[in-house]
């Protein structure tokens, strides 16, 4: 044996120890790669449990654990219009085990208005799959006297004021959907803000407010049930799980347009093959028929493809919502 390999030699133990500090300094990076796999996955949802954001975490979940091999864990950090989760988020180690289910306001309209928002979406995140597109439906309570769009505008132009419309609060989509209904058709509207859409709900249902505008997979039981009267969907084409309500266009408004989406965003610093693994789990799990189907019929559109298709989207109302909420601030 020669000393450069007899580890009791001064050659052999310098030779062991360089090994040992080569293995040390590459361990960091390949657990980095591989923490997700056989770990619990928590999936962040940055509002209260049992709203929109929450069911269709929920539903995603399981079909997303099924394609990575591993648990997946909806957690609910609700607070500052959903800021709250993205900045658990933005503060994880970026090894995919924190991941974050985005609803789009939060990285779109958020910034606009949060007087301090507490990460920033574009820096401090890694866009990593899109999931969902919806469009809102505009309901009205159904003891109104407007059963229209065109008829809720003429009331509206005639009594400046007193059409009362809910949101989930301030800069919540809903209330700038309200705030872009009223411009767009020169009307004034009077906002009532809400903690939530199910409490706004309540009252649009016991007459406390006129109208609302909800995510249709929220809306669609009072509609159906006849509580509430849907009179027009914000989408550009007539939704499949409403095909008898009109669009904005259809009535009278074509240039009304709001939609939303959620995505998955990791941490910044994502390592490139968490972000194509996740890509893939999420595509796949999107293609299954069961989960497929319980998201049409809420009345979802399944959006699928690149990190790099999410991070344009969200560029871009970014800069559309920046001109409707002027004036408009929170805390």
């Amino acid at each position: 044996m020669n000393d450069s390999t007899n580890p009791a030699s001064p050659t052999g133990r310098r030779g062991a120890v360089s090994l040992l500090a080569g293995l040390l300094a590459l361990a960091p990076l390949t657990t980095l790669a591989q923490a997700p796999s056989g770990q619990a996955v928590k999936l962040v949802v940055g509002y209260a449990a049992g709203g929109p954001v929450d069911a269709a975490a929920r539903l995603f979940a399981p079909a997303l654990a099924r394609e990575l091999g591993q648990t997946v864990i909806v957690e609910n950090r609700p607070g500052a219009g959903g800021a709250m989760g993205g900045d658990a988020v933005a503060k994880a180690a970026p090894n995919g085990l924190l991941m974050y289910f985005a609803a789009s306001p939060t990285l779109t309209i958020s910034p606009h208005i949060l007087k301090s928002m507490p990460f920033d979406p574009a820096k401090d995140l890694t866009p990593v799959a899109p999931i969902l597109s919806y469009a809102n439906v505009l309901v009205v309570n159904k003891e109104q006297p407007f059963k229209t769009v065109p008829e809720l505008v003429a009331y509206a132009k005639a009594n400046p004021g007193k059409v009362a419309y809910g949101s989930a609060g301030m800069g919540a989509s809903n209330h700038l959907s309200g705030e872009l209904f009223a411009v767009r058709t020169g009307t004034t509207l009077t906002h009532v803000p809400y903690k939530g859409n199910a409490p706004a709900m309540t009252d649009l249902i016991g007459g406390q407010i006129n109208m609302m505008f909800d995510i249709i997979g929220s809306a669609r039981n009072y509609i159906g049930a006849g509580r509430v009267r849907a009179v027009a969907v914000t989408s550009r084409e007539r939704n499949a799980s409403l095909p008898d309500v009109p669009t904005m266009r259809e009535v009278g408004i074509p240039d009304y347009e709001v939609g939303g989406w959620y995505g998955l965003y990791g941490p910044a610093k994502l390592p490139a093959d968490i972000v194509a693994r996740y890509n893939e789990a999420t595509r796949k799990a999107l293609a299954g028929d069961e989960l497929k189907n319980k998201l049409i019929e809420q009345g979802y559109d399944l959006w699928t493809g690149t990190p790099q298709m999410l991070s344009e989207r969200a560029a871009r109302e970014l800069a559309l919502w920046s001109t409707v909420t002027k004036g408009i601030q929170v805390q």
